[in-house]
């Protein structure tokens, strides 16, 4: 498979404060979280911290949420 990029360079939301949950593993297969001044969500991979970030409305965010509560994608993780 081809590397896929595409976002911002995370590199370019300076100040703000990322986050991950405690449910990540210490091999880094994590995604971390941050709020945006404007009240969007930025979303990294922990591994790649200068990499490319998605940035994603709230709307989008609870959308997303929502639907990994209800278990939309726990195909995804198998």
């Amino acid at each position: 498979m081809n590397e896929i990029s595409n976002g911002v360079a995370a590199t370019a939301l300076s100040g703000v404060r990322w986050r991950k949950s405690v449910y990540s593993n210490p091999s880094g297969n994590c995604v971390e979280l941050a709020e945006l001044p404007g009240g969007e969500v930025a979303v990294r991979n922990s591994r790649h911290p200068s990499g490319p970030a998605l940035i994603y409305s709230r709307g989008e965010i609870a959308a997303f949420i929502q639907g990994a509560k209800n278990g939309e994608f726990d195909d995804l993780a198998l």
